[in-house]
């Protein structure tokens, strides 16, 4: 299937590895242009020149901090002045980390909040001006399940990634007159670094083996195994794309059945 995103201008945030790197890669695949960012540039500059030699397409590397509002913004100005303009942007934050409510004073609560609702924010702010010019506008939040239900030992996310669906959900309807689309994508559990240090902590508390917890997670999981980056990758390329044009204000878990509820 044709997914319509030949030379659409996207940028990609926190791409230098797992679900980032994998959803910039997929749009590669689809002939984009594709700008991917994160706070540290030769681990850019590592996965743009690997999505390169598969694809064939070059890949722009942009470091920033989306969690300092100044950086943020600028990332977006200069994405659209490197490209000409912007289309798709895919917000993205490595999570907060995991821990129950009594492991986090005040200031871990307020980097949280900036690293994963204001960013959202801030990113949204900056890119309205150049997706009200596009003719393919579209906005992916890539949130997590914990979003929808809660997730053991992951306080901060199970507060705040549903702020940010309640973001994208907004703005779906406030901004549907201008064609720009609002969706948000909720993984699971994927073979990701995030995964392994969720694991980790798991059994630093539980007292069991990193194993243990992984067969633990597998066995919430109807499909039984974990997803992979490149699963992801495609749902929310798809997603992005003109061909899902009328799919607007959803909130999509890729999680292999893991979640219960019917909505």
């Amino acid at each position: 299937m044709d997914l319509q995103l030949r030379g659409a201008r996207v940028l990609v945030t926190a791409a230098s590895q797992g679900l980032g790197a994998a959803t910039a890669a997929q749009f590669s695949r689809e002939n984009a242009a594709v700008v991917i960012s994160s706070r540290t540039l030769a681990d850019l500059q590592a996965t743009a020149s690997a999505i390169n030699s598969e694809t064939g397409n070059a890949v722009f590397t942009l470091p920033a901090d989306v969690s300092d509002p100044v950086s943020a913004e600028k990332l977006v100005r200069n994405t659209a002045e490197m490209l000409g303009g912007l289309d798709i942007l895919v917000i993205n934050a490595g999570g907060p980390p995991g821990g129950s409510f009594d492991d986090f004073d005040l200031a871990a609560w307020q980097k949280a909040v900036d690293l994963t609702l204001m960013s959202a924010v801030t990113l949204t702010r900056a890119v309205l001006p150049y997706l009200k010019k596009s003719k393919r506008a579209a906005v992916l939040a890539i949130v997590s399940i914990a979003g929808k239900q809660p997730v053991a030992n992951l306080t901060l996310s199970n507060v705040l990634r549903p702020a940010v669906i309640g973001l994208t959900k907004t703005l779906s309807l406030e901004y549907a007159p201008f064609g720009i689309r609002f969706n948000s994508l909720l993984p699971g559990m994927h073979e990701t670094g995030r995964i392994e240090k969720l694991l980790a902590s798991r059994a630093q508390k539980s007292g069991a083996t990193s194993d243990e917890e992984r067969a633990r997670m597998t066995a919430d999981i109807p499909l039984g195994r974990l997803g992979t980056p490149g699963e992801f990758g495609a749902a929310a390329v798809f997603l992005c794309s003109p061909v899902a044009g009328f799919i607007t204000g959803v909130a999509l878990p890729v999680d292999g059945g893991a979640s219960r509820s019917i909505l």
